[in-house]
Parts: structure tokens; sequence; C-alpha cells
């Protein structure tokens, strides 16, 4: 889990007087989660957040569900989902069910004239190309290309992308994302033996205090529909905030890898944890030191859990005709395993230089018409020799 941060000016003590220079108060708001049983910050708002000038007709985002009950190993074309200006129409859920949806994005410009909040739940948001700065009210977070950034639920934000070449590997998720407990010792500092350290862990930077009235348009989504909120300031106009709540990033390439002298299997490449799913980060490492170590994968049934697998970069060595972007899922109750050949290729050679995020789903996963659409559809005959 995060630390506690402070940014901007706020009193000595919580839920007391907090005068502006005009002698008026400013705003207190408490972010939390679980009620009042987890992480949370306190905000100190110019205006209440809770101004709210109209709202417009909702309207329905939800996954459009093209296969119920998936059986068979599928693969993706990524990069051929469609291209689009705006950031949430480019948003394409390809793979879902009640505990997350797994979405692919090409947005080419900026969020400029609305805002977006998450209400049903967390994000991750991994940068595949791009780069630019999350905009929050907690202050701006710059990314780059290899960047998992995690956005709390009901964090109003922006994206604020450098040019129009952007690829985005988004995870929504209705549980809070955290790090996985065997990393940290009992006061939540990562250990030793994690892969990534509080230092590799970018925050908000810059507070960046809006004092403007007006009509801001906030687009919030909960049950799988779009409320259009239009308040009467800006979101941003936090003059400070501290706690544990807020969103942050970690490069996919500062994650230091775990290696062994026979293959180490996937939770030594996690980097994140729910009750529903993990995530792991799988990067260039060097391969198993045994001398008769075989470095593919063995084969794996998965009785429990559905794999997905984001290919970002290099040559991945347990598959076959794989390409930057690609997505591929294997079911659970189906055995998965290298590719023809590559057990052979992979002995005797000394390292790897792949990058790929991983997904692994505690319940199946659903299909939808976008990942019909861009599918691979004879990748499950790809294990014939």
């Amino acid at each position: 889990m995060p630390h506690y941060q402070v940014r901007g000016k706020i009193p000595h003590k919580r839920h007391i007087v907090f005068k502006k220079p005009d002698g008026g108060l400013y705003a207190e708001e408490l972010v939390s989660m679980e009620g009042f049983s987890d992480i949370y910050s306190i905000v100190y708002h110019n205006y209440p957040p809770t101004r709210v000038l109209k709202i417009d007709e909702a309207y329905g985002v939800a996954p459009e569900v093209a296969v119920d009950v998936n059986m068979q190993h599928r693969a993706f074309n990524g990069f051929d989902v469609k291209v689009s200006a705006d950031y949430l129409d480019s948003r394409t859920i390809v793979l879902a069910n009640d505990d997350v949806y797994v979405s692919l994005a090409a947005p080419q410009q900026s969020m400029t004239d609305y805002f977006f909040k998450n209400s049903q739940a967390d994000e991750m948001i991994f940068v595949h190309e791009g780069s630019g700065t999350l905009k929050t009210l907690y202050g701006d977070l710059a990314f780059v290309s290899g960047d998992h950034i995690v956005i709390p639920r009901a964090t109003i934000y922006q994206m604020e992308f450098k040019d129009e070449n952007n690829r985005l590997f988004i995870t929504e998720s209705m549980h809070p994302l955290n790090f996985p407990k065997r990393y940290m010792n009992k006061f939540g500092q990562l250990l030793e033996h994690s892969p990534f350290h509080e230092r590799d862990i970018k925050t908000p930077e810059k507070l960046v205090t809006h004092d403007e009235e007006g009509d801001f348009l906030v687009k919030i989504k909960r049950s799988d529909m779009i409320h259009p909120y239009h308040y009467a300031n800006h979101p941003f106009d936090a003059i400070g905030w501290d706690g544990y709540l807020y969103p942050y990033s970690l490069s996919i390439y500062d994650f230091e890898p775990l290696t062994g002298r026979i293959h180490q299997p996937p939770p030594v490449h996690q980097t994140f944890e729910t009750p529903a799913f993990v995530t792991c980060a799988f990067v260039p490492r060097l391969y198993d030191y045994h001398p008769d170590a075989i470095p593919a994968p063995y084969h794996h049934a998965n009785v429990d859990a559905d794999e997905v697998l984001y290919y970002v970069d290099g040559d991945f060595m347990s598959r076959n005709n794989i390409g930057r972007g690609q997505i591929t899922l294997h079911p659970i109750g189906i055995p998965h395993g290298p590719h023809p050949g590559a057990v052979e290729r992979s002995i005797g050679q000394k390292a790897t230089e792949e990058y790929a995020v991983m997904v692994d789903t505690f319940k199946p996963l659903k299909l939808t018409k976008a990942a019909l659409a861009i599918e691979n559809a004879d990748y499950f005959k790809s294990w014939m020799e």
C-alpha cells in the first residue's frame, strides 16, 4: 500500500477551524475506503465538493458480452482496437467478469472539456505507448511508457497526453488494488525480498489549486452507466491534503525480477493483488542456472484461474508468432504451455528480454463483441506441430 503523503497547506489537527485569507472556511472532505475502516485521505477545498448545478441523462457503457462461457484458448491483436480522439470513447472492454474489466485504449487527444470519475472500480492503467500527465485533486502525476498508474475509485481525473500516439492496457477492479502481503512487513513497509521498493513508487508531485467557478462537467461511472454531473467550481480546488489514499505509479522498468536455479512460477512476478485476481510483470531476467534447467515454462493446468497475458515488448520465449500489443487468454480447465520448439530453443539460453503484463482472475472471463472483432481465431491450434 502507498505510504503517508502530504501536499499543500493543511491545519495542525483534523476537523478544526481552517480559515481562508478572507476569513471564510476551507471545506474539509474525508475520502475513505471501506467506510471508515481502511486507508483514507483528508482534503481541504476552496469550495464544498457538493455544489452540483445539474445532472444530464445517464447512458450505458456496459460491456457487450458475445461469449458468456469460454472454454477455448484465445488470442487478440490489441493494436487492432479502434483509435479514437476521445479518451473515454477509446476505452474498449475486451474481457470481463463481475470482479474485473480488461480494456484496451488508443486515445489521441487529452481530456480538455470534461473530467472522469470511476465510482465503481479502482483502475490500473498500464501505459504501453505514450506519455503525459495524470491531473487530479491530489496534484499532477507525470507518466511515461511502462508505468502502471493506479487510480483509486472515485478519484476525479484528466489525462493529458503529450501527443496522439498512445496505447493503454486498462484493468478496472471492483476490489481495491494492493501490494502482495508477502512483500510487506506488519507495518506495511515493503520488505527486502520485494521486487520493488518505496523509492520506485511515484506519487503526485505538483499540487495545482484551481480557484475557479463556472460549469465543470464530470462524467461519473457507476453500475456501468455514465452520469454527467455539472459542478459549480473546478474539481481540482484543493489547497492541501494528507493521507494514504491517492493515485500513484510503478514502472515495469523498475521491477526487479526474482530468479532461481530452476524455473520460477508466475507468483514471483506479482505486482498487485485483490481477493478476485492478481497482476504480474514479466521483465528481462537471467534464466535458471541449474546445469540441466529448462528455462521455458512447463505445461500448466489452470484449475482455478483464467490467465490473461498482455505482450509489451521483446521476444517472449515460450510463444511463437506473438507480437507487441497482443493478448492471450488461457481459461480455467484447459492446460496450456510452451509452443512447439520453445522448450528446445530455451535450453542453454542465459537470459530473456521479454516484457509482459499478466492478469489472473479467479472467476472465468467473458468475451465481448469488441474482443471477437480483433481475435486471431486459430490461436487454439497453435500447439500443433
